[in-house]
């Protein structure tokens, strides 16, 4: 998606939130509810429009790549984040329990159960990638110092007697069914022989045959056809999914994907740039205005000394 899709998305998120904040903070104070059902419905539907906004938050996050917005988008993610953690304790305080239903609330949300799960946020990851490196490296070090431990196997104990006579039942286990498969197979073999005699040869005019086959195969290729055709239509009204591509490089989801990881290299690129940006004019600051600074402060002080004698 484009820069413009995300900042569309941030401010949805935003008019979200202020009108969240009207509901949850009116002009005048609300009668406590003392209805425990009415309270947890109250409760869960903001829980679940929280949760559709920190979805949002955290995609625009991960994917804008401007510095300056992406430290304010973080302290207005931080602080949604807050707010699902406070609605998720106050449910747990009114049903005693962990786990919620919320039926009734996601079919007049027009939501599905898919929309309420809380995704890992990216930014926990990526940000902190090195930091989960240098652990799995430790780890890695620790096992290897410990070597690998070698796990007990209890050892089953058989006298020979007993694994002569358990070899001995298999085998004629096994010489049994394959007497019977030779067996039926003879028997079968046998049936067609008779009924072929019995029947005689095979009398049939090659124009009746000709015909036969022709209606079969073309049968066959009419099937198949209207298979085709009814496949290409459903596909064209969006009833079944369009084929898979033979290469995975193909698909939509790589090509989103690849986008994605070429946003979080640009992202990187212009912190750095950033953030040489900020030395830079705090270095140009000091030069330039540090004299005049430092002059004006000794005058202050100087000021005050004459002052307070």
């Amino acid at each position: 998606m484009s820069h413009g899709t995300y900042n569309f998305q941030w401010g949805e998120a935003q008019t979200g939130i202020h009108d969240l904040l009207i509901q949850e903070l009116p002009a005048e104070p609300t009668k406590p509810e003392k209805d425990r059902l009415a309270a947890f419905q109250n409760y869960a539907t903001l829980y679940i429009k929280y949760l559709q906004i920190f979805r949002r938050l955290e995609q625009c996050y991960d994917q804008i790549v401007h510095p300056q917005k992406r430290r304010i988008l973080r302290h207005v993610l931080d602080g949604v984040t807050g707010r699902v953690l406070e609605l998720k304790n106050e449910m747990v305080l009114l049903e005693f329990s962990e786990f919620h239903y919320f039926d009734d609330i996601l079919s007049d949300l027009k939501l599905t159960p898919n929309d309420i799960e809380i995704p890992i946020p990216k930014y926990f990851i990526h940000e902190k990638y090195k930091v989960l490196q240098d652990r799995e490296k430790l780890l890695g070090q620790i096992l290897a110092k410990m070597g690998p431990q070698e796990e007990k196997k209890e050892e089953v104990t058989m006298s020979i007697e007993d694994a002569i006579r358990l070899i001995q039942v298999h085998e004629r286990a096994r010489q049994g069914r394959l007497r019977a498969k030779f067996m039926r197979e003879i028997r079968i073999q046998e049936e067609r022989e008779r009924l072929a005699a019995n029947r005689g040869a095979p009398t049939l005019d090659p124009d009746v045959a000709a015909v036969r086959i022709q209606k079969i195969w073309k049968g066959y290729a009419i099937r198949k056809r209207t298979r085709r055709e009814r496949e290409e239509e459903m596909m064209f009204i969006g009833m079944i999914p369009q084929p898979l591509p033979t290469s995975s490089k193909n698909t939509h989801q790589y090509q989103a994907e690849k986008v994605e990881e070429f946003r979080r290299v640009t992202q990187e690129e212009h912190e750095r740039e950033y953030q040489q940006a900020l030395d830079t004019i705090k270095n140009k600051i000091r030069e330039v205005e540090g004299p005049d600074m430092k002059e004006t402060m000794q005058d202050q002080i100087r000021q005050w000394f004459i002052e307070c004698r």
